[in-house]
Parts: structure tokens; C-alpha cells; sequence
């Protein structure tokens, strides 16, 4: 493919399901074709107001894949939530981060992160004292079975996504890492895309900002129960949770399928001030609180991952001294409300 080329984006208007193509097939892959970086606009954008923040999305329309990256200049304190059976990661630092980067490409997508950290390294003009130096962390999803090429998020598109990162709102949809992200693999067949998904709140000074890549062995639940993307049969014309298809096989003494290869990653932003301990709370609550939006959630295919993060500036008031601490009470409040933009994220990605 030329330089430059007009292969058009994957985008809501196309049919949601999809069928993989055979893994036995030889696939084009990053040395293969002159890939230059685009930034799509998704299907619609989540607008926030968190100073100091800033998310940048890049895309690989060739393979299709992308990357996606949370700006925090200033750095943020970090606390990692990993969970599943297939998990990767990159710098996973829990003291200091100054930017998270997600991407597709399973294992082979953990470059961008690195180029973030380059293109920050330049940004200092590459100084390279202690106070200088800046950490990214980041986290994959595998999106290699949605799409008929092996092309990979790398350093190239970290930077590019870094370098496209603004303050005003998010495109949510198929952009970004989750431009090939999907859901409801119970078999491959009846999955279908999801992508990117962003909400944020507002509380008198209070800021908690969401950003995920939803890309799960399960399906997508609304909060009225509803299937809403993944395990759509096309026999019936209906989704429905998988336990319905896990009990089936369960019943009868079959093997029950499942197909490998998914992960949601997912940051959790605030400007509140929590303690380690509280942090680490905080942010296994909200991982915890996103089984609702998506069944079933950190299996043994999945390495679904959370960051929360805290730029440290609003203090809670005192809510009594208990054994876990006089903000306990209060940063389980925090907790709640951004648990509930988690799901409202979720669903972004999907709608």
C-alpha cells in the first residue's frame, strides 16, 4: 500500500458482527506497508474539563489498530489493578506516572508506550537529570482477531497519539486502541465491535475522569440488563449473556466455547487527594464495579487492567477516624460515583 493511502476507517456504519479470518493465513505486517498515522474522530465525543489532563488517540487505518494515551504533565500517583489470565503490561509504575498508554496488538502493542516515553524524552530536550525524568505505563488489548493483518501499534504511533493529546474532549467509539476492539467471543462468529469509551463528572471541585478500551470475552449490559453488543446469534437475531450458552453446554456435557484473546483496559482519573492504601481501594472498587457492564469479566482469557490515578489537588473533608483511615468513608463515596461513570464508559464504547 502507497503512502498516503485513502483505505477507509472501520466505523459504526458497518454491520457490527464480524468473522474472523483464518489464523493459518500469511498476514501483511508493519514492514509490509508505509504506515502514517490518522486520528479519527469515532462515532462522537465525551467533552471533559480536568486541567492538567489530556487524551490523544492514533490510528494504523491499514491494520486496522491503534493507541491511545492519557497526558499528565505534571504527573499523577498511580495504583495498578490488574486482573485475568492474560494480562501485559508495560512500567506498571505505582509511584509516578505522567502518562498511561493503551494499544491494540497484544504483546507487540506494548511499543507505543515506549514511544510516549520517547517523544516525552524529546519534549525535555532530552534531559536526562533525575527531576527530569518522566514514566509511562501501559496496557494492551488483543485485537488481532477482528482484522486480516498483523500490523502493530509501535513507538511511531505512541508518539503520534501523545503528540495529538488535547484538553477538551474524547472520541469514543472505533478510534483509537479500540478501533478494533470487540466483544462477546463466546465464538468468534457471533462477536461483535466495540472500542473506546469515556465519561466524566464534575463535583463542585471534585474531577474523576474515565477512559477505556472495551475489548472482552464478555458482552456489553445495559443498566436494564440488556445485551447490548456481543454474542449476537444469527440464527435468532438475538444477543444474550453467555451463562445462557455456558449452562447449555454444562447441561448436556459438551465443551463449552470461548475464544481467546481479549482484554479491557481501563484509567480511572481524579484530582482528589488519597492516600497508597486508599488509592489501591479506590481503584479495585471501580475495576470491581465494571462486572455490571460487561459478563463475564476477568476470566482466564482476559488481562483487564485499571489504572487509577490521582493528580493529588482537592482534599475530602475528614469523615471520622476509623481503623482505615479519617477519608475512608468519603473516598468509598468517590468510589461509587466513579464507578458508575466506569459503566456509563462502557457503554460509550458500544453504543
Amino acid at each position: 500500500m502507497n503512502k498516503g493511502s485513502t483505505m477507509p476507517l472501520y466505523d459504526d456504519s458497518l454491520p457490527h458482527r464480524l468473522t474472523p479470518p483464518p489464523f493459518w493465513e500469511k498476514r501483511p505486517g508493519n514492514r509490509d506497508v508505509d504506515l502514517v498515522p490518522t486520528h479519527g474522530e469515532g462515532r462522537s465525543k465525551v467533552a471533559f474539563d480536568f486541567p492538567g489532563i489530556a487524551v490523544g488517540t492514533a490510528e494504523y487505518v491499514e491494520g486496522p489498530t491503534g493507541a491511545t494515551v492519557i497526558s499528565i504533565p505534571a504527573g499523577a500517583r498511580t495504583a495498578v489493578d490488574a486482573r485475568g489470565g492474560a494480562i501485559g503490561i508495560i512500567g506498571r509504575y505505582e509511584d509516578l506516572n505522567h502518562a498511561i498508554c493503551f494499544a491494540g496488538g497484544s504483546s507487540y502493542g506494548l511499543a507505543a508506550a515506549t514511544g510516549v516515553s520517547e517523544e516525552m524524552l524529546a519534549q525535555q530536550g532530552n534531559r536526562v537529570s533525575w527531576q527530569d525524568l518522566r514514566s509511562t505505563s501501559g496496557a494492551v488489548i488483543y485485537d488481532l482477531a477482528a482484522r486480516d493483518t498483523g500490523i502493530v501499534p509501535d513507538a511511531a504511533l505512541g508518539r503520534a497519539a501523545y503528540r495529538a493529546a488535547r484538553s477538551d474532549w474524547i472520541p469514543v467509539g472505533r478510534v483509537g486502541a479500540g478501533i478494533s476492539a470487540s466483544a462477546g467471543k463466546i465464538d468468534l462468529a457471533r462477536c461483535e465491535f466495540t472500542g473506546q469509551g469515556a465519561a466524566f463528572a464534575k463535583l463542585g471541585p471534585i474531577r474523576i475522569l474515565i477512559v477505556t478500551i472495551v475489548n472482552p470475552v464478555g458482552v456489553v449490559v445495559g443498566r436494564d440488563g440488556t445485551v447490548l453488543r456481543g454474542n449476537y446469534d444469527r440464527a435468532t437475531g438475538e444477543r444474550r449473556l453467555p451463562v445462557v450458552d455456558y449452562e447449555r453446554a454444562l447441561r448436556e456435557g459438551t465443551t463449552p466455547t470461548t475464544a481467546a484473546g481479549n482484554t479491557t483496559v481501563t484509567a480511572v482519573v481524579t484530582n482528589v487527594r488519597l492516600d497508597d492504601k486508599e488509592l489501591r481501594l479506590f481503584g479495585r472498587q471501580v475495576h470491581s464495579s465494571m462486572h455490571r457492564a460487561i459478563q463475564p469479566f476477568h476470566t482466564n482469557h482476559d488481562g483487564d487492567t485499571l489504572f487509577a490515578l490521582t493528580t493529588d489537588e482537592v482534599e475530602l473533608p475528614p469523615a471520622g477516624s476509623t481503623r482505615l483511615g479519617e477519608h475512608a468513608i468519603n473516598s468509598i463515596a468517590l468510589a461509587s460515583v466513579a464507578s458508575e461513570l466506569a459503566w456509563d464508559a462502557v457503554l460509550a464504547s458500544a453504543r
